[in-house]
């Protein structure tokens, strides 16, 4: 790769669903004015946010009239319209699907993510050659007691029962790699979960360390119904292996069935051959042996429904992207090096 290619800034795109974001919107993009010229992350690479897209996804306030003064004042500023409501991921994948940056950057409308911690994000995203970083909080977040022990308990048996290996990790304030981004909004379903859907392609995942901010006063947008529907939509874009588990049980039914009728031949023969078996025994084999076949059988149809389900949650079974040598991730050294570089090839060209 060429000095003159290293270089170049890396192009950021922002996206940022918005649903109540009247009060906030014109405060983060204050935030966001100075990165729009070329800036240097805190290891000395150049970035620019060539665009910011404000998805309207039909709040309560006038969110749509603060997205057009916004659209009208800055010529960065892109509006994406949704027809209704459809809430943070989808409006999320929108925003990714009409980004055209090399890196896409998601965060919240509601202040607490600070744009100036991009750059240590996109640090961490070349220097690990990661296609997708999250923020990983250095402080608690600002959503109380309760929704933030409901957050880590949902990640943390997820990541343990399914095998989700990045949930505890998951935050709504992350750096994606365009290419990978763009394509996981062109093939995700309505019911995948958008970082479970990114992890099927995303290859290495990391974090970088942020400080998340208070929140600007105001109601939150979830409610109890909507939160639990979030972790539900987790737990199945997770894949089959909570359907595999119906399986596991009802052969560990079985089993104890099996053990047990084993158990009540040996006290009948060994033990104590006089001895009437009691009824209690051959109901508990019919019953564990019997309960356990069912489920183990269940399991067996699961896995086929299982293959369907990932069908439409549109999980691809491959996705082709460019040399990364060639691409963002290949330009990982800082403005400070090349410029040196450079000079050091005129000098001695003199």
């Amino acid at each position: 790769m060429s000095d003159d290619a290293a270089a170049d800034p890396h192009r950021i795109s922002i996206v940022v669903p918005v649903y109540q974001g009247e009060r906030t919107l014109s405060a983060l993009m204050d935030e966001i004015i100075p990165l729009t010229q070329v800036v240097h992350t805190p290891l000395g690479r150049p970035m620019i946010v060539e665009e910011v897209l404000l998805v309207f996804d039909h709040g309560p306030d006038n969110s749509a009239a603060v997205i057009r003064q916004l659209t009208a004042a800055h010529t960065f500023v892109r509006g994406v319209w949704l027809s209704r409501n459809f809430g943070q991921h989808p409006a999320t994948l929108a925003g990714m699907a009409s980004s055209g940056g090399e890196w896409i950057v998601t965060m919240d409308e509601d202040g607490q993510h600070d744009p100036a911690a991009i750059g240590g994000m996109l640090d961490t995203a070349l220097d690990r050659q990661s296609t997708v970083v999250y923020a990983k909080p250095t402080n608690v977040a600002p959503h109380g007691l309760w929704r933030n022990a409901a957050s880590r308990g949902s990640k943390w048996l997820i990541a343990k029962a399914l095998a989700g290996d990045n949930t505890v990790d998951y935050q709504s304030y992350r750096l994606v790699l365009g290419e990978v981004g763009r394509s996981v909004a062109a093939y995700a379903g309505s019911e995948a979960y958008l970082d479970i859907a990114l992890g099927w392609i995303a290859g290495d995942v990391s974090t970088s360390p942020v400080a998340l901010r208070e929140e600007v006063d105001r109601r939150s947008g979830y409610r109890l119904r909507t939160l639990l529907s979030h972790f539900w939509r987790m737990v199945l874009s997770s894949g089959t292996k909570g359907l595999r588990m119906v399986s596991f049980i009802g052969l560990a039914f079985a089993l104890l069935g099996l053990i047990l009728v084993a158990y009540v031949l040996i006290s009948y023969f060994v033990f104590d051959s006089g001895a009437e078996v009691r009824g209690w025994a051959s109901t508990m084999v019919i019953l564990l042996f019997g309960f356990g076949a069912t489920l183990f059988s269940l399991g067996v149809v699961a896995e086929y429904v299982g293959v369907n389900v990932k069908t439409a949650m549109g999980k691809p079974p491959y996705l082709i992207v460019t040399d990364p040598g060639n691409g963002p991730l290949g330009r990982t050294a800082p403005a400070e090096s090349v410029e040196n570089s450079q000079s050091t090839d005129n000098t001695q060209s003199t």
